[in-house]
Parts: C-alpha cells; structure tokens; sequence
C-alpha cells in the first residue's frame, strides 16, 4: 500500500490556514501533520516529525518565508517546500527557488492546482538538478506579468487606501475585514506591481497604472 504523503503548513493567516487543512485532510493519500502560525512552532515540530512536504506562505507577519527556507535547507532528511503565497515578487521568487523551495503556487488558484504541486513535490529529488530545473522553469504569465492583470474590486479598495495614506488597520476597518486580509491584498498588489514597499507601489500606480488601476475603476 501506498505510504501517505505526511504535510504541514505553515501560515499566519488562521482562517486561510485552517480550511487548507480542512481540504487537505479530505484528500485520499494526505496526513496532515500539524500547522502553524510561526517559523519556531513548526522548526520545533520538526524535531518531532518526518515531514514530506510543508507548505509554506511567504509573508509570515514579522517574519518571511526564506528565514524558514534557510534552516530548513540543512536537515536531513529535508521536506519537499512548496510556496503557498497570495504574491511574490520576482527577486523574492529567486531567492526562495535559491533555498530550495520548489514550486510558487498562488492562493487565488484552484484546490486541484495545490494538490498535484503536492504530489509533484512528494515525487521530486532534492538533488542540486532538480533544484536546478524549477529554478529555470519559465513563469505562467500571470506570474511573470502580473502588472498587466486588472485589479480585482478588493485589490482597488486596498490601493485607494494605500493612495490615502492609511494604515493597514484603517484600510480593514473601512474595507471590513481583518489585517490579515489586507495584508494578503497588500502582497498581490506588491506582486502585480513588482515592487517591495509602499512607496513603490505608489510610484508605479501613478507612473505606469494610473489610466487602468486608478481611473477605470473608479
């Protein structure tokens, strides 16, 4: 009999992180170990248990996902890494591919896209040419001309806000929704943008989109 994949997941957001494990767990073939909010909750469970595959969010609060990556790299055996991230800019792609993640695969994205990346992962060598390999394989074109896409209604409220120089807790409270949640948008809009700041965001807005993300939604 096939051994079952053994997964964690390790995300910041509680409600994301725990219909994942909801859906996982109705998956034949799947064993959710554990999930967790933080890099140290799931570095020490590790001491515990044989992972064979962790997904893993990019943007973890106070913390980002290549911190993980890198002390993740060193054991032996290492868990298959797969990026489970509402966005992700080309240099922190990079990096993460660098650290041996193996796959970016976007939340907005469908259930049955998540799980074959999880089969895929549990069948991929952690050799340095596979690593190789995904490291060159060549971005689906939302991913690597994000900037092109439209901005859905809840990614144009969340830069009007950013344009209003709100914080993230203002931008929830008028949006109504949690931090969390705008911080996740924030990332998309990060990704579409290719920046890494606020400032950036602004800059390329009003630069590059002010005909289509500022104007046609207005």
């Amino acid at each position: 009999m096939k051994e079952a994949i053994r997964i964690a997941v390790l995300d910041d957001h509680q409600l994301f992180r725990e219909g994942l494990v909801r859906l996982l767990a109705t998956e034949p073939g799947f064993v959710v170990v554990g999930h967790f909010s933080t890099i140290d909750e799931a570095l020490a469970a590790m001491t515990r248990e044989t992972l064979d595959v962790i997904l893993l969010d990019y943007d973890l609060g106070t913390e980002v996902a290549n911190n993980f990556l890198a002390c993740v790299s060193v054991l032996k055996p290492t868990p298959r890494i797969l990026m489970v991230t509402a966005g992700m800019t080309e240099q922190a792609r990079r990096e993460a591919f660098a650290l041996g993640a193996l796959e970016v695969v976007l939340k907005h994205r469908g259930p049955r896209d998540l799980i074959d990346a999880i089969h895929r992962a549990a069948k991929a060598k952690a050799t340095p040419e596979h690593k190789s390999l995904v490291q060159a394989r060549p971005l689906r074109a939302e991913e690597e001309h994000g900037i092109a896409r439209p901005l859905t209604t809840r990614q144009f409220k969340a830069l009007r806000g950013i344009l209003d120089g709100l914080a993230n807790k203002e931008i929830a409270e008028k949006m109504n929704i949690s931090v969390s949640s705008v911080k996740a948008i924030v990332q998309e809009l990060f990704s579409k943008a290719g920046v890494h700041t606020r400032s950036q965001l602004v800059r390329v807005t009003f630069e590059k989109h002010s005909g289509d993300w500022i104007g046609k939604n207005d």
